[in-house]
């Protein structure tokens, strides 16, 4: 056995680790912050979506923001933009082909706890966040590991290492799939759905001249938005990702519009198989109720990252007082990418004839990669194939560019914010590595290193929870029941007393 194959090995062990009882341990936070908050999610259903998208518009929201902080859509729109990736269309199919359609179901239920879960993760990184050297914020699992977990008795050190353990992990993530994953999925699609002969031909070590070109294209676009800092990122993602939503699900509509008969039958296989599997499916003894389970839920994860302690890293940097008006924008943000995106693509895979809702026969030429390809060609040909690539390509490259950002702070954390720009021209060279990779490994490594980031943060969450409750009933007595008492903005007293003048 040769090193190679020792590592996927050991990296494969270390997966089924992460993956199946960490999956129960993402499970076990988001219901205990359900189930403690109230079930706040569906209990204040009309007051987050009236504070969320329904303030879209106010200037407090969304309008210009002085200095180093950017405004509360910004910072959605950054989220969103590392959330709404790879995974809101080829994550979603392959769920539906290794599960089938019951997959969907448990997607759903992993976002409905999910929206607790990263509701929980921006409360805390709020109130934890501290400015860095540049004067801008710095939040997320590290600081409320270090400052929050790392507080209580005979637990420094425990604070501690996990703080470091978490950037280690969301650094080594930002590199496989905050770059090279998705950036190799862009130029896989490309290449295939707008062919250049000539370039194609050139070879270039395993792969073309034209994968080269994409790359060095990528590259320089990528760098001139990352170098520009977080306010660049926060700008581009503010324009691109509410367009290339909108655009994904107005696409979505017309595929499932034009097969709406099939509608119904879909979501009667999605709460049919959700609790058993198709007989046919996956051969003679079909597929395991756990594995459908496990699927789904883990490609929930993968889409909307509620748990991994990512997104909170830019929520932190959101010019907003309250946490738990960001822990608001956390739960839209599981609702926008999996109840929204999600949902539209797999209601596009199983309405449009591309799978066989009984036997989980795929039509001629398909696979789990291109299945929504296939169903966006059904009607509009080669072009159908060619708008899914260049969703791709937005979903991807956004996601490129908010996980730099999850990478910087981290980086940030352990090196200083001096050393920053190091961080930004490795990170850039993993970019270009992944137009030129062919190898899986490192894809499953990286999956690895962003299932890893899990554990550390969901022992903050749940150890800090009780804390979550304090400041979520402070929020409500205040601004719901209009009781006139101290609010509970930041776990630093000067910070405190700054943020309270804002109010």
């Amino acid at each position: 056995m040769n090193f190679f194959e020792s590592l996927a090995k050991f990296n494969d062990t270390i997966n089924g680790f992460v993956w199946g009882k960490g999956l129960y341990l993402l499970l076990i936070t988001g219901f205990v912050m359900t189930v403690i908050t109230g079930v706040f999610q569906i209990t204040h259903i009309g007051h987050w979506f009236s504070q969320t998208i329904g303030k879209i518009f106010h200037k407090d929201v969304s309008g210009h923001v002085k200095g180093k902080s950017i405004s509360q859509f910004q910072a959605l729109c950054t989220a969103l933009a590392a959330t709404i990736g790879v995974g809101n269309i080829a994550g979603v199919a392959a769920a539906i082909v290794g599960g089938g359609p019951g997959a969907v179901f448990w997607m759903w239920i992993a976002a409905f706890l999910g929206m607790m879960t990263n509701y929980s993760e921006n409360v805390l990184g709020i109130y934890f966040r501290r400015k860095n050297a540049d004067g801008e914020w710095s939040g997320g699992a590290m600081y409320y590991l270090r400052d929050g977990l790392g507080k209580m008795r005979g637990m420094k050190w425990v604070g501690i290492i996990l703080a470091a353990l978490f950037s280690v992990f969301a650094i080594l993530a930002s590199f496989g799939i905050g770059a090279m994953g998705q950036i190799n999925k862009i130029v896989v699609n490309v290449v295939e759905a707008f062919q250049i002969p000539s370039l194609a031909s050139i070879p270039f070590g395993d792969v073309s001249m034209y994968h080269l070109v994409i790359g060095i294209v990528l590259v320089i676009i990528a760098a001139l938005i990352i170098l520009g800092g977080l306010k660049r990122i926060a700008n581009f993602a503010e324009k691109v990702v509410p367009f290339m939503v909108v655009l994904f699900v107005l696409g979505s509509l017309f595929i499932i519009g034009k097969n709406f008969s099939q509608v119904g039958a879909a979501f009667a296989s999605i709460f049919k198989y959700a609790f058993t599997g198709p007989a046919v499916w996956g051969g003679a003894a079909g597929i395991a109720v756990k594995e459908i389970v496990t699927l789904g839920c883990k490609r929930g994860v993968f889409s909307n990252e509620a748990g991994l302690g990512s997104s909170v890293m830019v929520h932190s940097n959101s010019n907003v007082v309250e946490p738990v008006r960001q822990g608001l924008w956390g739960i839209f943000e599981v609702f926008a990418d999996t109840m929204v995106v999600c949902t539209m693509t797999a209601l596009v895979v199983l309405t449009s004839g591309v799978i066989n809702l009984e036997t989980g026969v795929l039509v001629q030429g398909a696979t789990d990669a291109n299945l929504v390809a296939k169903a966006f060609s059904i009607p509009f040909g080669v072009w159908g194939e060619r708008f899914i690539a260049v969703a791709i390509l937005l979903f991807a490259f956004t996601t490129v560019l908010g996980w730099d950002h999850y990478g910087t702070k981290a980086w940030e954390y352990l090196f200083g914010t001096k050393s920053t720009k190091l961080y930004k021209v490795i990170h850039l060279v993993t970019i270009f590595l992944g137009a030129l990779l062919t190898s899986s490994l490192a894809w499953d490594i990286s999956d690895t290193f962003n299932g890893l980031m899990m554990v550390p943060n969901l022992i903050g969450v749940l150890a800090l929870s009780g804390l979550v409750v304090k400041i979520t009933r402070n929020y409500i007595d205040r601004n719901l029941k209009h009781k006139d008492i101290k609010p509970m903005l930041s776990a630093f007293p000067d910070v405190q007393e700054e943020e309270e003048k804002k109010l």
